[in-house]
């Protein structure tokens, strides 16, 4: 496994909006107190930057106004400065904006409860159904089918059969000579008849919005009454992402949308608009190509990140679901039998780490970590690369006692790890600290541990 340095999804899409936002923070220093002009000069950093993500106008205006209206006449704390009103003020309309809280999936009603997925071809329907049926297992066990109703697409109901292997849901056969509304019906039979609880309904899409399409969609939500109809929108398609859920919205009932590829070199401006033009929560969010590569979409946790205040319980929950916790026990254990912290160790830290995405899904959700360049991320991934190659051309005894490591040995791991002696002594000394860390963590010196790994990742 190897990691690809690039910017975290989320600030890739809103990496101009913070820039501009952290400049209106630095502009309204010293100030103390906002008043009209100051939060005219502020807004207009904020509606450039808002517009330049793609974000629909009269969204943009009915946001402003409301941020407006909040900041006039804010008298600032003696512990605070007005950027960091304003700030705090832009979080909670943003929050607003985005949907106030996270939508859950609704399972209330007589099983199967079934799942309709809509959208534009291209639009990742069927990649978002394999996700959705890890996002409703990890909610509780629940038994899953999966059928295509696209018999238009060359391959669709094949690429969600590999996909439903892939996420292990069952999958109910179909092929393309036969109609869509007999699928359904069929697969709803079998999912009754088979006790499943929830049925997953992937539907043909148009590479734009037509007629037939919007009516044999409403011919399926009809027969199969489902309880939750979801709208698969490309987060890349800007403006147009908008219109289509807008065409969606008022040809279907909808309850919910997925937004995919976040992680694309998007502008994010349908994250901040579809919510607010179709007044449908969003549900899910895509951020990578893997059936694991989805979230749920916290409005909040969303807003601090954009205002680059991090999403540390988000972390926390992809720790819950990512890390092996036989692993990080087995390590708990030996700190705590003074066996001490190895190299070994040291590899499945980082191994852990990938687990959660890498370095920078890591910085990404740390507060203050937005600071951070691509160049100081693209230079941390390939470091821990290398660590990971130095220690790969080690024996297992070299790792269990680095001690042991002298002149002789460290030329001979260099050049079976094509680095230079001086990165061996590097990592060495890097390894070294992070020992001195977990002794103290061992020991219970939380607080001591934190100070200790103050310079160890880029720009902290």
């Amino acid at each position: 496994m190897q990691f690809i340095p690039s910017l975290p999804a989320y600030l890739i899409m809103f990496d101009n909006l913070t820039d501009r936002l952290s400049r209106v923070v630095k502009n309204l220093r010293g100030q103390g107190r906002l008043t009209e002009a100051n939060i005219q000069d502020a807004l207009r950093e904020v509606r450039v930057a808002l517009l330049e993500a793609d974000v629909a106008l009269p969204v943009v205006r009915d946001f402003i106004a409301k941020v407006k209206e909040r900041a006039l006449g804010q008298e600032v704390m003696t512990s605070l400065t007005p950027g960091q009103v304003l700030i705090g003020i832009v979080h909670k309309e943003l929050t607003a904006l985005m949907g106030e809280q996270a939508a859950p999936l609704s399972f209330a009603c007589q099983p199967p409860a079934v799942f309709l997925m809509a959208g534009l071809q291209g639009a990742g329907k069927t990649t978002s159904t394999g996700k959705l049926v890890r996002v409703i297992r990890e909610a509780g066990k629940k038994r899953i089918l999966v059928v295509s109703c696209d018999v238009y697409r060359p391959a669709a109901i094949e690429q969600l059969k590999m996909v439903a292997a892939q996420a292990e849901a069952d999958f109910f056969p179909s092929s393309p000579d036969q109609k869509p509304a007999d699928i359904a019906i069929a697969a709803l039979d079998y999912a009754r008849k088979h006790l499943f609880d929830v049925l997953i309904v992937d539907t043909a899409g148009r590479l734009h919005v037509d007629a037939a399409m919007m009516d044999e969609i409403k011919d399926l939500h009809a027969l199969l009454k489902p309880i939750e109809t979801l709208f698969v929108v490309d987060a890349m398609q800007g403006q147009d992402a908008v219109n289509t859920a807008k065409a969606f919205n008022e040809a279907l009932p909808l309850t919910g949308v997925i937004l995919t590829k976040l992680d694309g070199d998007a502008r994010g401006g349908a994250a901040l608009s579809v919510r607010q033009v179709t007044g449908k929560p969003i549900k899910l969010v895509g951020v990578g190509e893997k059936l694991n590569g989805i979230e749920v979409f916290h409005p909040e946790r969303m807003a601090s990140r954009v205002l680059g205040m991090g999403d540390v319980l988000s972390l926390l929950e992809e720790a819950q679901r990512s890390v092996d916790k036989d692993e990080a026990l087995k390590t708990v254990q030996k700190l705590k039998s003074g066996k001490g912290f190895d190299l070994e160790d040291f590899k499945s830290q980082m191994q852990q780490m990938k687990k959660l995405g890498g370095l920078s899904s890591l910085v990404d959700k740390l507060p203050g970590a937005g600071k951070i360049g691509a160049g100081e991320l693209a230079q941390g991934e390939n470091q821990m690369r290398r660590i990971e190659g130095i220690i790969n051309a080690m024996t297992p005894l070299e790792r269990r006692k680095p001690e042991l490591l002298k002149a002789s040995r460290k030329r001979r791991i260099a050049a079976g790890s094509g680095v230079q002696v001086q990165d061996v002594n590097r990592l060495l000394a890097q390894f070294e600290q992070a020992q001195k860390m977990m002794k103290s963590m061992g020991k219970g010196g939380l607080a001591k541990m934190m100070r200790g790994m103050k310079g160890m990742m880029p720009g902290m």
